[in-house]
């Protein structure tokens, strides 16, 4: 495995790990903002940390909306897409050995609004995501050194807006480490979990590469 794939399996695992510790473990004590910010600030510590590597995709949708705008090959692609769900299931792994109070692994599962409201707030809230992390690693008019801030300050956004909706994923990796274990809905809903946040990349990159949401 190259240097830049095991960058996205530490930088997946960094991820999943703190985002579902949160909510496995401190939910009721810090609620749906307490659980944004750990998903957010784990993005910002995976960016900072392993961002120069690999450039810290950690999310299948990321990746494909770096094929989409021209900045990734496909053959890449697909080794980061197994390294981001490698990384993301030895995250649940761990947690598992470590036993959580319910049973549960954070899954992502449709909320009281119903299937469509969660498949369009994730195409949305994806497409919306990537876009900034497009604009903000852009070697014209980026945001530099801030960003990682950025883009994880997005991901607490989004988790705030769409916890109750879908449960906030915008990750088919994020999404399917827990499914896999826990099976049921969190399975059977997969598809959403993949089809709508890879759509919503993949639309944000076709956008930037034909200089729409790019600067320049």
């Amino acid at each position: 495995m190259s240097k830049k794939l095991i960058a996205e399996v530490i930088g997946t695992f960094i991820l999943v790990f703190f985002g579902t510790c949160a909510i496995v473990y401190m939910g009721t004590d810090i609620g749906k903002l307490g659980i944004g910010m750990a998903f957010g600030l784990g993005v910002v510590a995976a960016a900072y940390g392993i961002g120069s590597i690999s450039g810290a995709h950690l999310n299948p949708a990321v990746s494909i909306g770096m094929v989409t705008a021209g900045r990734m090959s496909v053959g890449d692609f697909i080794g980061y897409v197994m390294a981001q769900v490698i990384g993301a299931i030895l995250a649940i792994i761990v947690i598992k050995i470590m036993g959580t109070p319910d049973g549960g692994l954070g899954a992502t599962t449709v909320g009281a609004t119903g299937t469509t409201a969660a498949f369009i707030f994730e195409a949305v809230a994806t497409f919306l995501f990537v876009t900034v992390i497009l604009g903000a690693t852009a070697s014209n008019g980026g945001a530099g050194a801030l960003a990682g801030l950025a883009i994880g300050l997005t991901l607490v956004v989004i988790h705030l807006a769409g916890i109750n909706v879908s449960g906030s994923s915008v990750n088919p990796a994020r999404s399917l480490a827990p499914a896999i274990f826990l099976g049921g809905d969190a399975l059977a809903q997969m598809w959403l979990y993949i089809i709508a946040p890879l759509a919503g990349g993949a639309v944000a990159g076709v956008l930037h590469a034909a200089g729409i949401t790019r600067a320049g």
